[in-house]
């Protein structure tokens, strides 16, 4: 997780000759680390680092210099852009095509820059890679999607990175005592729904067995690598082929796979980091189509979320 040595240097910046550019920059991945975890979306938190620097360079010479910090300003406005950007996402993901993930990140070993439509394989700029930790789990990012705005930015800002709530209360327009309350919510909604994060070694080895049942077809394996109340949930965004809502139940998720698996030849399963946690991810022709996150309790699988909407696939090398 961000340190708070991290957040006094974003305040410390641009003190004495002026906010110099070297200063300004050096904040850009404070601010993509920050509006991925308050967005789920490195497509929507670009985007808002970008509107951030924009609003900053509108401002004439002076009135920059008359901001005392400059790294406080920016991480304000982009708290601000997301907390805008996240009131508006649930009336456009009631309109999206099936079930909403947050994007799948690799590690920084399987990163490719470029947005959608760019030529693609050059390396991404590290100001863009966001730091990989128990904060951008996939798990983690799924609970924080049933969290209001409010309640969402309050416990990134405070829980995250450590800012204290007199300043979250600046960004979030609430008082100090209700960010401390929001906050607080957030916390009990992640200790209600996540389960305990078993130790990665123990979930490779069982997202490793899970590959090779998967690879030969073996239901009944599958089924004893699943929790019984095990759920599946699939993300195409009407671009990919994906089931509409979540498969429920160790068996049924079993078949599913299987003959998902069956009908699509040519397919290539890889282990792979997604989000800092164990995975998979399946390429057909050296192009990723599925990125697969786990999550599991009692050493089985309990939640599947497998991404295959191509536009949240963009930073995975083929």
């Amino acid at each position: 997780m961000t340190t708070r040595s991290e957040h006094d240097h974003v305040h410390d910046c641009g003190r004495g000759d002026g906010p110099g550019l070297a200063a300004i920059t050096s904040e850009r991945r404070q601010l993509i680390n920050l509006a991925y975890r308050l967005l789920g979306s490195l497509a929507e938190a670009e985007d808002a680092v970008q509107e951030t620097y924009a609003r900053w360079y509108a401002m004439s010479r002076q009135q920059q210099e008359a901001i005392e910090s400059p790294g406080a300003w920016l991480t304000k406005v982009a708290g601000r852009i997301c907390l805008d950007v996240l009131g508006s996402a649930r009336a456009r993901r009631e309109r999206y095509v099936g079930e909403w993930i947050p994007e799948p990140l690799p590690d920084h070993a399987h990163w490719r820059g470029g947005r959608p439509g760019d030529s693609g394989g050059a390396p991404v700029d590290p100001a863009d890679r966001v730091t990989l930790d128990e904060s951008v789990d996939m798990a983690f990012l799924v609970v924080l999607e049933s969290m209001t705005p409010a309640e969402r930015v309050a416990f990134i800002l405070h829980d995250v990175f450590r800012y204290p709530f007199a300043e979250v209360a600046a960004i979030v327009g609430r008082t100090p005592a209700a960010c401390r309350q929001l906050a607080s919510s957030a916390r009990r909604r992640i200790r209600a729904a996540r389960a305990p994060v078993a130790p990665t070694t123990r979930q490779a080895g069982v997202i490793r067995d899970f590959k090779q049942a998967w690879e030969a077809q073996d239901i009944a394996a599958l089924v004893g690598l699943l929790d019984p109340g095990a759920t599946m949930t699939a993300d195409g965004g009407g671009k990919a082929g994906a089931v509409l809502r979540p498969v429920v139940g160790a068996e049924r998720i079993a078949r599913y796979i299987v003959e998902m698996g069956s009908r699509a030849s040519g397919t290539t399963l890889l282990e792979r980091s997604v989000n800092g946690r164990p995975g998979l991810v399946a390429q057909r022709g050296g192009v990723t189509v599925t990125v697969a996150a786990f999550e599991l309790a009692h050493d089985r699988i309990s939640r599947i979320w497998a991404v295959r909407n191509p536009e949240k696939l963009r930073t995975w090398i083929g």
